[in-house]
């Protein structure tokens, strides 16, 4: 299903965030030290330290050929990536930035974190649209419907709340986890909504009603992150107990553990991203033993 083919080492410290580009052929990652760095795909080979940072970067989004980079300090800062530079720097949140997503339908960006406040902002000058508070603490990620009706925030209350993308009005809560929300995804056809936590649990919520139809005991430690595959019915979780885990996407059965019990190959530490290659090709991994994993998905 998939093999281990290559590991990119360079980082001093552990890795936090992934990023893809329209090209497939380069990604980007970046976390506990001095810069984002540009890796190839295609070369398996490192490019360079795209950018330097002024703290540790806790996401990465691209969009339109724009890398988006969500600081400890509470700053993000856009990188235009045909222009080779940062365009803006926003000091958006008072505390660290978790996550960031674009809402393409309304030319919005989103950004929450550790202070538990919602920020929107205009993709045309970076103003500031509008802000609510989501959680009285920590909201760790975002995820957004297919159809970008909806928006769903992972908080740290155990809690996950759904809002009206129209309106940014709170349409419900969920109250299952035992433990902080750390990760979330929407299934590519907008059948379900995905959750991951602390509490080692994967939950499948049918939609539109928000339906618990499923626990499942996923991992032995946190959720970190869950990731479709952009075209196989499959998608792949990573976790704090140094595993990753390939599902069918329709009947939640297990296919593949990935790790180093497992297959005599894998993560040291703590899995904290993953993503996949815009192809499907690859699935991409990286943690806090500071190396970036590449696994190929074999026909």
């Amino acid at each position: 299903m998939l093999k281990h083919i290559h590991t990119f080492s360079g980082h001093q410290n552990p890795v936090y965030a992934l990023s893809g580009s329209a090209n497939g052929a380069i990604f980007f990652s970046a976390g506990n030290d001095k810069g984002v760095v540009e890796w190839s795909l295609e070369k398996m080979a490192f490019i360079k330290v795209k950018m330097p940072v002024q703290s540790s970067v806790y996401c990465l989004h691209y969009y339109n050929n724009r890398l988006f980079i969500g600081e400890r300090s509470g700053a993000f800062s856009v990188y235009d990536l045909e222009k080779e530079g940062i365009v803006a720097r926003i000091n958006a949140h008072l505390k660290p930035i978790f996550d960031i997503k674009t809402v393409q339908s309304k030319n919005e960006l989103i950004t929450t974190g550790e202070d538990g406040t919602v920020a929107i902002w205009s993709l045309d000058d970076f103003k500031e649209i509008y802000r609510f508070q989501a959680a009285y603490d920590t909201v760790r990620t975002i995820a957004l419907s297919l159809d970008e009706t909806e928006i769903a925030f992972g908080c740290k209350d155990h809690q996950i709340r759904i809002y009206n993308l129209a309106d940014y009005s709170v349409k419900q809560k969920l109250e299952r986890h035992s433990l902080p929300v750390t990760s979330l995804a929407y299934h590519p056809e907008g059948k379900y909504l995905i959750s991951g936590s602390r509490d080692a649990q994967l939950m499948i919520w049918k939609l539109p009603e928000y339906e618990l139809i499923q626990t499942i005991p996923a991992h032995m430690f946190t959720i970190y992150d869950i990731a479709f595959h952009p075209t196989l019915p499959y998608f792949a979780t990573s976790s704090q107990d140094k595993s990753i885990k390939l599902w069918d996407a329709e009947n939640f059965k297990l296919y593949k553990i990935l790790s180093l019990e497992k297959a005599g190959i894998g993560h040291t530490h703590s899995i904290n991203k993953i993503i996949w290659s815009n192809d499907g090709k690859y699935l991409i991994s990286t943690g806090d033993d500071r190396k970036i994993m590449i696994w190929e998905i074999e026909s």
